[in-house]
């Protein structure tokens, strides 16, 4: 993790198989390629480890003094409007040196949802499951 004082959280709802993670770790690796200078940390609101406020509290700790938590959420349903603000005050009254502030939902942007669309129209995405 870089030692700059400007941080991202990256939120995710979390699951009980660990596999359910790994697109979102592939996302953290991609963001940290990309922006190395600064310092990026994965949390998961249930079933998964770190939390929001774990995460938080070590950016917290690297002296991040600016933190963006961006929710990894195709929308801005009752998770990202209702549990999420009350995690982040949370973070708030534990770190005020640190501005916490909430960006959209990921599945909002438009580049996600071209992606998605794109990926949906692909014929050779195919999965055998039962």
């Amino acid at each position: 993790m870089s030692t700059a004082p400007t941080g991202l959280l990256l939120f995710a709802h979390g699951a009980r198989d660990p596999n359910w993670a790994l697109p979102f770790e592939a996302v953290l690796s991609r963001v940290r390629e990309q922006a190395p200078e600064i310092a990026v940390s994965l949390s998961f609101l249930e079933f998964m480890a770190p939390t929001l406020l774990e995460a938080g509290d070590t950016l917290a700790a690297a002296g991040c003094t600016q933190v963006a938590i961006v929710p990894l959420f195709l929308g801005t349903g009752g998770h990202v409007r209702k549990d999420l603000p009350l995690l982040i005050e949370a973070l708030r009254s534990a770190h005020p040196q640190v501005t916490w502030t909430l960006r959209s939902s990921i599945g909002e942007a438009p580049g996600v949802i071209e992606a998605m669309a794109t990926a949906a129209l692909r014929p050779t995405d195919t999965v055998n499951r039962p």
